[in-house]
């Protein structure tokens, strides 16, 4: 399930057709269907809905407090905007809510496992606070102009009791609290004074590791997904806050989600395996990585004026990134002069990569040895790696990924000169 978190609104993306499964399957995803199936007027709106939702034709859902909200396409491709109200608990309620909720350590433990602890539900109900719909409950509101539940606001309703499966915090949130107020309100609840917090002993270290044969062993790494997951669905009605760019948003969660792939792959290797930890981006460098596949012409300006650079000279940026991330961009917009060390290994180096009559004639600027029978260029990296550059349109563009000496690198522009190296 995906969606975009908020303590105002959830919009979840539209799922996949439900073929050959029920719409739910927890006692609360049910309980909610019962709402709806009880109380319709026309048991044949309720079944059109039903086969709405089995086909896939409802939109991406909107959740916030009192309300959901999707478009469903009919049969004829004609849509609809179908709306379901459901009554918001009072600032009393939830206060009494709150305080049964921390009672128990299971109540709050089932919800972080996503699960609807029946014992809330059912205390909160003698309190006179019902969490779930009952009959009548849920209030349609469609423009197709029914006064009932129609097969619009039936499908929604089908809809929302999968999302309700995985996550009742969805219910919660059309009750008036989001995850995030609602998980804060009962951390400050659960938080025990410091002056009224026993006073305790510390434990010896010894005897702290003594006990770490007894205690049961870490759970397996998860497995790595082949791709990165999907950013977050923006489809939704609500217009875009003051200065808030959707397509910006959009790419910069798929971005997130590309470095979290990553992150995760690296995290996931043995730790012989791993790469060495590297400083964190400047701005500028940042920027580059986000114009990665950008999805326009005006992003792409923007990222470029944000890191003061021209469209072009981002272009050639970002090509680097995509051959060799911060390492590789470095050697394009840094110029360096190697010395001591550096110096004499690069030397040496561009001493014995070729045989005496193969050996290219090059010009040394820095850091830069430039072919002098064409239009190619090496150049040497902070971490003594070589990369191959080509001449373009009066300009150099990284032409390929790093080789350990530079023969190997001017041998991927086909690079061919018997002159003696200068």
């Amino acid at each position: 399930m995906t969606g975009h978190e908020g303590d105002a609104e959830r919009t979840f993306a539209a799922l996949p057709p439900a073929h050959g499964r029920g719409f739910a399957q927890t006692w609360w995803g049910m309980a909610w269907l019962r709402a709806l199936e009880d109380a319709a007027l026309d048991s044949g709106q309720v079944k059109t809905g039903r086969k709405l939702a089995r086909a896939g034709a409802v939109g991406a859902v909107s959740v916030r407090p009192g309300r959901i909200t999707a478009v469903v396409q009919d049969r004829d491709r004609t849509t609809h905007r179908a709306d379901v109200l459901l009554a918001e608990l009072s600032a009393e309620q939830w206060d009494h809510l709150l305080d049964m909720a921390v009672e128990r350590a299971g109540h709050v433990a089932a919800l972080l496992d996503r699960e609807m602890p029946p014992h809330l539900v059912e205390d909160a109900a003698s309190a006179g606070i019902e969490l779930l719909p009952g009959l009548g409950d849920l209030e349609p509101e469609c423009d197709c102009d029914a006064w009932d539940h129609c097969g619009h606001t039936a499908a929604l309703c089908y809809q929302m009791a999968r999302l309700l499966d995985q996550d009742p915090f969805v219910l919660l949130l059309m009750r008036g609290r989001g995850e995030h107020a609602l998980l804060e309100d009962l951390r400050a609840r659960s938080a025990v004074p410091a002056e009224e917090a026993p006073e305790t002993e510390g434990v010896a270290a010894v005897e702290a590791y003594a006990t770490g044969d007894i205690l049961p062993p870490l759970p397996a790494p998860p497995e790595l997904p082949e791709e990165p997951g999907l950013p977050p669905s923006l489809d939704t009605e609500a217009p875009p806050g003051p200065g808030v760019d959707p397509v910006a948003v959009r790419h910069l969660a798929a971005r997130t989600a590309v470095e979290a792939h990553r992150l995760l792959a690296e995290a996931l290797r043995p730790p012989s395996d791993r790469p060495v930890l590297v400083p964190e981006l400047t701005v500028a460098q940042d920027a580059v990585r986000l114009a990665v596949a950008a999805p326009d012409q005006a992003l792409t300006e923007r990222l470029a004026a944000g890191s003061g650079r021209d469209p072009q000279s981002l272009a050639d940026a970002t090509r680097a990134w995509e051959l060799g991330g911060a390492d590789a961009l470095s050697v394009l917009e840094d110029e360096w002069e190697p010395s001591g060390g550096a110096l004499a290994r690069a030397r040496a180096a561009l001493g014995s990569a070729w045989d005496e009559d193969e050996r290219p004639s090059l010009r040394a600027e820095g850091n830069r040895w430039t072919a002098l029978d064409a239009p190619a260029q090496v150049r040497l990296g902070r971490d003594g790696r070589w990369w191959p550059y080509r001449r373009e349109q009066r300009r150099w563009v990284l032409a390929g990924p790093a080789a350990l000496d530079p023969a190997t690198a001017l041998a991927s522009l086909e690079i061919a000169s018997a002159e003696p190296q200068r």
